[in-house]
């Protein structure tokens, strides 16, 4: 026998579980910590330029050629395109989890090789960026001047030259970008009537520009080979880029027939400025730069963060006076909380275990040995997270708190044996002995049917796969290591603290419960053989519990995970169509007074020209990030972020100049923008873009007359004003002009026309030329800018061109290689997020016409993906405790005794969370998983003990009866053991609360009814499903005798109860 080894060296079996404890500490020092493990599917995003181009343009010039080659790259899920009317293309590639990113990127690139022949020449001169990307914002930063000294431009250079770089080498850092962009940019501001009046053009301008600043390669004197034998070799250094406004005011434009030269000075103004003047940060009002920093994947959070925290305050030393730095948005604020929070859940429970145990057992001695295993267990548990590479998360604490009740059953059952013995009249050690050889197998047993059930779910793919896997693998080790335990150091402890049984009558408390005991026992027993005797009514109210349990799962709403209380909340804001970028900052300004007079708001990060719902720059949305006071400052009513939310939209309703929609983030960050359901309506056909956004406004109209539809919005609008410039092309070539020079003029005086770049602090920049306001600012102001022709004559452009308005969209989108319109819905109040996206799926149904599908991303992809996955992971746990139990009883069919024990309890989670306003989500799913062992687990006490009665010469009635009678005690002791464990879950508050009331919730009902409604059913299925199979109701015992009905009452448990 394996035990008696440990029996007989208690030392080793000591040593055992030290060394399982020293793992296990060197481990939770090592290991990572993250709210949740790594969910978000990796991404490859791709930049593109294509400066003064329309959206539409660069959507059909620019991503189709690139969608086109990219489309169906190794493991891609999906991937999205956004053009703007900036000249900007961002497009990401979306890639089933556990895809390398490195490998994805290369695969990505090799297809952007492909695409290159078809991409416009100034794109391709810009460059085409590719690089992986993570969703998964960690934090931003802010530098800021609080007296003004230094403007957003200096500020952000000196981020660039100072700051990012460092940030980028931490460890687990993906990416830190300036938000702004304003990177330096030597900004030629020309003025047009002064080069009409010189006889001049811009193109004049680049050409000068593009001749005397550049970087030549002369060579050296006396390099070899030579003949001769020389002393010295010489480099040959020149003047080459320009570095300084005042050089570049030197570049000579032109030489005069009379000796003079007309230079750059004359005809512009040269400045140190900025690429970009699209984005305006600020922080509670102060101008800023915000500086986000994404996590790599697989990296620790909270490790990285400070890590980042620490860098910016070693930086911050070497600032110049007048900057300070600021963290205002730091997810890793909930994680920390949150986790905390589930560390305080997870001792409550070891608590309640071990009073429940005492309460049980009613002896100090008996107590300490089930309360080893816990430690023992759970400790150990952490050296299994290291060894298959999981972190420490949210998911793996709530298995571990799951496994405080799981792990110390097996610890139980020993003790509880070992103590019958020995009232037997064995010593401790003899009844360890005994015991050993009797209940060995059953500890093996729930080891492989608790192992069998969480195991296979290990293996599932995608989003659903890994959040099973991180709760299953945590189980399933707790339990080996505690089957370890129970069959090592458990009865090497029993032989050592137990002693016999005294004949004291024990506490008036204990005296009391078990009295009070001993009459539930009864009642549990009349009712036993009273459903044994009735056979017809078992099965007609098992019928009636599977059908009552469908009947409340199919009412139960679904959704992917449920909203938190993350102590953030985000803003989109939006002006009409076309409005300027000093319109949107006074909307923004606005809404940032009003989060300033919220006492529950501690700063609001706001972004001026940035579209948060498609993450574009756009001048007439804005953003906002406002970071709440810590949770235990938020206590009252109406303070916490969802209640925030809302107050805070209805402050800024009144605001006449835009709309201001408040939302919490996602549950999961980098799963989507906005927290809310994410898709897209693609235009399979060849609608124009007006179609398509009557097609659209169709079908927000059809969601809003759903209930279950807050709302469903859109970015996509095709009645921004524009300026058609219709080129009158006969005119031009009649007075000898090309039409590029009519293109090119336009751009220099309209966009950011590049012409090389100047070096500035050891980096390269761009040389920008562009017109001075005062020549671009209106339509009219055509008037100044000529293009020379052939013969050397200046022409008008107002002469070549007609301008009407028009309106057209500001962004182009496309969806997986289809143009299409990114939408965003929001449950209405008292609705899930799955109500919603059947809904919204119904609306397309009716209101889409032919060519037009709806397609979901983000948590919604995932959330439609779950389904089928949750019905794999449950109808594998069934089926693995179905097979081990047919090979462990050699039967086919007494496994159904112990199977139909889970619709009891999948009855109980389902009523509970019901009753308690619950969704059905994946935390609840995994407590469903969970529940198919747990139930399974109490019905085999009950048919294990049952068969051996049955084969010791019971009848199969008897058997049944008596097995239910003498295990009610460790069955109730057990599972009162791990509701108790489990409750912390469901009545938890603070950071984090939603999910542990998911999972928590569903496991408390669902052990209630398996142990307050199935074990009355168990006996009864155990005695049909044996009659219908067996041919001897009344085996003969070992010695060939019948026992007799004082035989068979001996075994009745009239005196369980403590050791003393």
């Amino acid at each position: 026998m394996f035990s008696a080894i440990f029996i007989k060296r208690p030392i080793l079996a000591t040593v055992c579980s030290v060394v399982i404890i020293l793992l296990g500490i060197v481990s939770i020092i090592t290991l990572p910590v993250a709210q949740f493990p790594e969910l978000v599917p990796p991404q490859v995003t791709l930049y593109a330029q294509y400066p003064g181009a329309t959206p539409e343009v660069i959507a059909q010039v620019v991503a189709s050629p690139l969608e086109s080659q990219i489309n169906g790259v190794d493991n891609m899920i999906y991937m999205n395109s956004v053009s703007n009317g900036q000249g900007d293309m961002t497009l990401t590639v979306t890639f089933e989890l556990g895809t390398d990113p490195d490998m994805a990127t290369i695969n990505v690139n090799n297809r952007v090789q492909m695409a290159s022949p078809s991409i416009p020449a100034e794109v391709r001169k810009y460059g085409i960026v590719v690089k992986k990307s993570s969703p998964n914002l960690l934090l931003i930063a802010t530098l800021l001047s609080h007296d003004g000294r230094y403007d957003t431009i200096y500020m952000s250079n000196y981020a660039l030259l100072n700051v990012v770089d460092d940030l980028k080498r931490i460890p687990g850092v993906s990416d830190a970008m300036i938000y702004t962009s304003q990177d330096y940019a030597m900004r030629i501001w020309i003025k047009p009537d002064k080069l009409a009046q010189l006889g001049l053009t811009p193109a004049d301008i680049a050409a000068a520009i593009s001749d005397q600043n550049s970087q030549y390669a002369l060579g050296r004197f006396g390099n070899q080979p030579t003949d001769e034998d020389l002393e010295k070799t010489y480099i040959i250094t020149t003047k080459g880029r320009l570095a300084t406004p005042e050089a570049f005011e030197e570049v000579i434009i032109r030489t005069n027939p009379d000796g003079t030269s007309i230079y750059l000075r004359d005809v512009a103004r040269v400045e140190l400025g900025a690429k970009t003047y699209s984005f305006i940060g600020k922080q509670d009002g102060i101008p800023a730069v915000p500086i986000g920093i994404t996590l790599a994947p697989g990296a620790n959070a909270i490790k990285v963060a400070d890590l980042v925290k620490k860098q910016f305050e070693d930086a911050s030393r070497h600032f110049p006076d007048g900057i300070k730095y600021d963290i205002p948005y730091d997810t890793t604020t909930f994680v920390r909380v949150s986790i905390k929070e589930v560390a305080v859940t997870l001792f409550e429970a070891v608590l309640l275990v071990f009073l429940v145990v005492f309460l049980f057992l009613q002896n100090w001695r008996a107590t300490i040995i089930p309360c080893l295993a816990v430690p023992v267990s759970i400790i150990g548990t952490f050296a299994g997270l290291k060894f298959f590479g999981f972190s420490i998360n949210t998911l793996t604490l709530f298995g571990l708190v799951l496994a405080i009740g799981i792990v110390v059953d097996d610890a139980i059952v020993v003790l509880e044996n070992v103590d019958r013995h020995m009232e037997e009249g064995l010593q401790p050690k003899e009844a360890a002995f005994k015991a050993m050889e009797e209940v060995t197998g059953p500890v093996v047993a729930i080891v492989l049917v608790l192992s069998s059930v969480f195991i296979p779910i290990a293996f599932l793919g995608g989003l659903t796969g890994e959040l099973y896997k991180q709760f299953a693998i945590t189980i399933a080790t707790s339990v080996v290591i505690s089957g370890f335990v129970a069959l090592t150091l458990t009865p090497a402890m029993c032989a050592l603290i137990l002693k016999p049984k005294g004949k004291s009558k024990g506490f008036f408390i204990f005296r009391w419960f078990n009295s009070f005991f001993d009459s539930i026992t009864n009642v549990y027993s009349a009712g036993v053989k009273f459903l044994l005797k009735r056979t017809l009514i078992v099965v007609i109210l098992f019928l009636i519990f599977v059908a009552a349990t469908a009947r409340i799962a199919s009412l139960v709403p679904s959704s992917l995970v449920p909203d938190e209380d993350q102590g953030i909340i985000m803003s989109a804001m939006s002006l009409p169509d076309g409005a300027s970028l000093n319109m949107t900052e006074k909307l923004t300004d606005k809404v940032t007074k009003i989060t300033k007079g919220m006492d529950q708001v501690r700063t609001s990060l706001v972004f001026t020209g940035y579209n948060l719902l498609n993450s574009s720059n756009q001048s007439n949305f804005g953003a906002a990030f406002v970071t709440l006071r810590d949770w235990e400052e938020r206590k009252a009513p109406g303070k916490d972020s969802f209640s925030t939310a809302r107050e805070l939209m209805g402050k800024a309703w009144s605001i006449p100049e835009g709309q201001v929609f408040v939302f919490n983030p996602p549950a999961i960050i980098g799963m989507s923008t906005t927290g809310g359901i994410e898709g897209y309506i693609q235009n399979r056909g060849s609608d124009t873009p007006e179609e398509m956004e009557k097609v659209i406004s169709k079908y927000i109209a059809e969601t809003d007359a759903r209930k279950e539809i807050s709302s469903v919005t859109t970015s996509f609008s095709t009645k921004v004003p524009q300026y058609y410039a219709n080129i009158d092309r006969n005119r031009a070539k009649a007075l000898g002009v090309d039409l590029n020079d009519v293109f090119s003029t336009m751009g220099s005086i309209f966009r950011n026309y590049y012409v090389n770049d100047f070096d500035k602090s050891g980096r390269t920049f761009q040389v920008l030329i562009s017109a001075e306001a005062s020549y671009r600012n209106r339509p009219e102001d055509l008037r100044y800018t000529y293009v020379r022709s052939k013969t050397g004559d200046m022409i008008p452009l107002l002469s070549l061109i007609d301008i009407r308005l028009i309106t057209g969209p500001e962004t182009m989108e496309r969806f997986n290689v289809f143009p299409a319109a990114k939408i965003t819905g929001t449950p209405a109040s008292g609705f899930t997020s799955g109500q919603a996206i059947k809904a919204m799926e119904e609306a397309a149904r009716v209101s889409l016409p032919g060519g037009y599908t709806l397609a979901w991303t983000g948590s919604a992809y995932q959330e439609k993906e779950t389904g089928t996955a949750t019905a794999i992971a449950f109808a594998l746990g069934i089926i693995m405790v179905f097979l081990i139990l047919a090979a462990q009883y050699e039967k086919w069919s007494l496994p159904f005794a112990v199977v139909l024990a889970v619709p009891f309890a999948l009855f109980g989670a389902f009523l509970s969370i019901m009753l308690r306003g619950l969704s059905n989500d994946l935390y609840f799913q995994v407590a469903l998983v969970t529940l198919i062992g747990l139930a399974a687990k109490n019905a085999i006490l009950i048919v294990e003990f049952a068969v051996i009665q049955h084969k010791n010469g019971m009848s199969i009635r008897d058997a049944a009866e008596t097995a239910a009678h003498l295990r009610f005690r460790p069955i109730v002791m057990t599972s009162l053991a791990f509701i108790l464990g489990c409750l912390p879950l469901a009545l938890s508050v603070g950071a984090g609360a939603a999910s542990r009331h998911s999972i928590g919730t569903g496991i408390v009902g669902g052990m209630l009814a398996a142990t307050g409604i199935a074990i009355f059913f168990v006996p009864s299925f155990f005695s049909v499903i044996m009659r219908l199979t067996s041919k001897d109701d009344n085996p003969q015992d070992k010695d060939g005798t019948k026992m007799t009905k004082n035989e068979k009452g001996d075994l009745s448990p009239t005196n369980e109860g403590g050791v003393m």
